[in-house]
């Protein structure tokens, strides 16, 4: 239930200036009228039923005015009927997690950096199933298809670069995430590959993996991740963490073939803020369809509490008429 006029809600608040002036009206009458000499003759003297319902025209009289403010703000029932069919997307991340990846042209670094903003990504697609998939030399799934984003969140965050050897083959992390995904419900497959390199390794060429994305109807947005030039590389030397630039070498145009054969798109983030913007476009890119049927229909339900008012009002008449009828 609901109100029309919530705001005459608040009118309720006299209950307690009246409650308050009544008590008081019955210290102010408890005074005597009538003396007597000696009060002991009337103690044996039994209650009846009257004063048991002393105080109860008073009672009465504060329903009816909670009743009359209920009227004024206008209860209403809501009958409602509604019918929302959503249906999820598959997306399986790929992640770059070779030694370059350290790198600190993003910041902190570009690994940690692509696991916050993948997170926050996650965190925006709460009805698809999204896996991981990390890769340098080899690959390995970190994380399989799932609906429980929070453990993926926390699987993701529990990456690092060197828990396997080094080296970047796409190819290989390509061919992993579609053999995760290929068969998964859903007409809509979606990988996205962050990569800071060039494949220079694994025994399957990247545009090979592509088209067998093609086969099975996945879409890759590929991200070519690195600033343009030179980056600042962190080494550990005796004397402490030292910094040395290093090319960025992206192979673009490979990412740019394995998102055209797929009918993806590639991105080229060069900072923390093109990052995020990529994965915005891509969230964008990928919302799904949401059919909603409502039906609404607003039930007034004052004329109840008046049809109340108006029976105490009655019953508190006639008592105060009958049967608790005061002398003056």
């Amino acid at each position: 239930m609901q109100f029309a006029n919530p705001s005459y809600l608040f009118l309720l608040i006299v209950l307690l200036p009246m409650i308050a002036w009544y008590i008081f009206k019955q210290l102010k009458s408890g005074e005597p009228t009538v003396r007597m000499s000696d009060t002991r003759a009337f103690l044996k003297i039994p209650k009846t039923y009257k004063n048991y319902l002393y105080h109860l025209p008073f009672v009465l009289r504060l329903l009816v005015v909670t009743c009359i403010i209920i009227v004024l703000a206008r209860p209403q029932r809501t009958d409602r009927f509604h019918n929302e069919s959503i249906e999820g997307i598959n997306i399986m991340m790929t992640m770059d997690i070779s030694s370059s990846m350290l790198a600190e042209d993003l910041k902190p670094n570009r690994l940690e950096a692509s696991k916050d903003v993948a997170a926050d990504f996650i965190n925006e697609r709460p009805n698809d199933a999204i896996g991981l998939v990390v890769f340098s030399s080899e690959s390995f799934t970190q994380c399989p298809m799932t609906s429980d984003h929070a453990a993926l969140i926390s699987l993701m965050q529990n990456v690092e670069s060197g828990i396997i050897e080094d080296g970047t083959a796409i190819g290989l992390g390509l061919a992993n995430a579609i053999n995760r995904i290929k068969d998964c419900e859903g007409k809509s497959k979606v990988i996205i590959l962050l990569t800071d390199g060039s494949n220079n390794c694994g025994d399957i060429a990247p545009t090979t993996a592509a088209e067998i994305a093609k086969k099975f109807g996945i879409r890759i947005y590929t991200i070519g991740l690195g600033t343009n030039g030179e980056a600042p590389y962190p080494i550990q030397t005796n004397f402490g963490v030292r910094y040395q630039n290093i090319k960025v070498d992206i192979d673009e145009p490979t990412l740019q073939q394995i998102a055209q054969i797929t009918g993806g798109q590639y991105f080229r983030a060069t900072d923390n803020k093109k990052l995020k913007a990529i994965y915005d476009e891509i969230d964008q890119m990928e919302k799904i369809k949401i059919n909603t049927s409502e039906y609404s229909q607003k039930t007034e339900e004052y004329l109840t509490f008046a049809l109340i008012a108006c029976l105490l009002l009655i019953i508190e008449i006639v008592l105060r008429n009958t049967i608790l009828r005061k002398i003056p």
